[in-house]
């Protein structure tokens, strides 16, 4: 081994930078190496930056988007001593080839590491003694080069080609537990059908009713102890009452369309669920269907309601793109495996946010939800900015004094608002155009 190899490798055993080591107890370094070793893609060579030193960057750029990424690597000090023992800024060039050598699968590979460990940390309010989660898609464009075509374009708007991405995300912190996404050409039942399993026991999953499969609600049930579903119904929605516990509450069978039969020839010709009318529909939304199917074990009164939960993770994408993405609608790889690297490291940003918010939450004995997602944002990216070049002694005491700032944060509780029935939005024409001048 030459001297300039050794001496880098010495210099990645005693050289942490301060600013990653501001997070690391939320993201040991530990789980990071882990996460390119099973996935090999830890390299024997030495280099002045490595393949952990890249997913830091990655994690960085989900985190401070309104800044480039070689300013992310400079700010963060990513980038070893060279032999000389100085810090010279790295080329662009090889910032990009360090993220092309890692792929995503350690992104990806992390994400579930701190997913499980930040989901398992303290219990939410439940419903009935189950755990309330969400699933929903949503879309990401991408800029327009020949291998991102192959993600697809969205029907009616060819303008970019796009990612469709489906998570499963706890309704009550909008810590995200698990996502599944790719071309936009495929469906998002598809996606969610990527899930099946990722709910914990004792749960209650909301889903959209474009999520409606017998396929996909059997066996989510049937992936783990008490993971439950609910869905609305659809207006044309058939179905046969086996059992009728009162006028708003019944045990329904319905048949599994020839269509699914074919393609999932394990489906038997009908499948059941509990059918919830509301007394006074709101909007569009008549009543649900669930398999919380016992009546005494789950009263209908306390699941009457639940249903309108399943907004929170409308708002949750409203933060992670309007805030966390700075409105910038489009990412900024230049292929699919760029594009699902930046996913990842996005996802797992936002949740690092979102946990922060947890705590602050529990430090003030509030809702995770009453604290403020775009200033606990703002305040996070300084503090993280901040402890570049500061002492690591010095970290704990910051991020202590992060949580109590907190309380600064806190919002008012919702107001209870009256339910309209949906409508369509004004879409803004593409092209402008002139109006023809009237003749006299």
């Amino acid at each position: 081994m030459s001297e300039f190899s050794l001496e880098l490798q010495a210099t990645a055993e005693l050289h942490f930078p301060e600013s990653i080591d501001s997070f690391r107890k939320n993201i040991p370094i530990e789980w990071v190496s882990e996460a390119v070793n099973q996935t090999g893609r830890a390299a024997v060579r030495k280099r002045r930056f490595p393949a952990e030193q890249a997913v830091w960057l990655v994690l960085g750029i989900g985190l401070m988007r309104n800044r480039s990424i070689s300013d992310v690597c400079d700010k963060l000090e990513l980038a070893f001593p060279d032999s000389k023992g100085d810090l010279p800024p790295l080329a662009t060039s090889s910032i990009v080839k360090a993220r092309q050598r890692i792929g995503y699968e350690p992104l990806r590979y992390l994400f579930h590491t701190t997913a499980t460990h930040w989901e398992a940390e303290g219990q939410s309010d439940s419903v009935c003694g189950l755990k309330l989660l969400s699933v929903d898609g949503t879309q990401f464009k991408t800029p327009e080069t020949e291998d991102n075509k192959k993600l697809g374009y969205a029907r009616g708007k060819s303008t970019f080609p796009s990612v469709l991405a489906v998570t499963l995300m706890s309704t009550r912190t909008h810590l995200i537990s698990d996502a599944a996404f790719g071309p936009i050409t495929n469906s998002e039942i598809s996606y969610a059908q990527q899930l099946v399993g990722s709910a914990p026991d004792n749960s209650l999953t909301l889903f959209d009713r474009g999520f409606m499969s017998a396929e996909l609600f059997e066996s989510w049930r049937g992936a783990g102890a008490n993971t439950h579903w609910l869905t609305p119904i659809k207006s044309k929605f058939r179905y046969e009452v086996l059992e009728e516990y009162s006028e708003h509450d019944k045990l329904i069978k319905m048949p599994v369309s020839p269509d699914a039969k074919r393609k999932y020839p394990h489906l038997r010709d009908s499948w059941q669920a509990r059918l919830v009318l509301i007394p006074v529909p709101k909007g569009e939304i008549k009543g649900f269907i669930t398999s919380l199917e016992c009546p005494i074990t789950y009263p209908l009164k306390d699941i009457i309601n639940v249903y309108w939960e399943r907004w929170e993770i409308e708002q949750s994408y409203g933060e992670l793109k309007q805030g966390q993405l700075n409105n910038q609608a489009i990412l900024r790889s230049q292929k699919v495996e760029g594009i699902y690297q930046e996913l990842w490291g996005i996802l797992i940003s936002y949740n690092l946010v979102r946990l922060e918010m947890k705590r602050m939450a529990e430090s003030h004995d509030v809702e995770p939800l009453r604290i403020s997602f775009i200033n606990a944002l703002r305040l996070i990216q300084d503090e993280f900015l901040w402890c570049s070049g500061r002492t690591p002694g010095t970290i704990p005491k910051k991020l202590q004094n992060l949580r109590e700032n907190g309380k600064r944060l806190i919002l008012p509780k919702k107001r209870k608002r009256k339910p309209f029935p949906r409508q369509v939005l004004y879409k803004a024409p593409r092209y402008p155009y002139k109006k023809r001048a009237a003749h006299c």
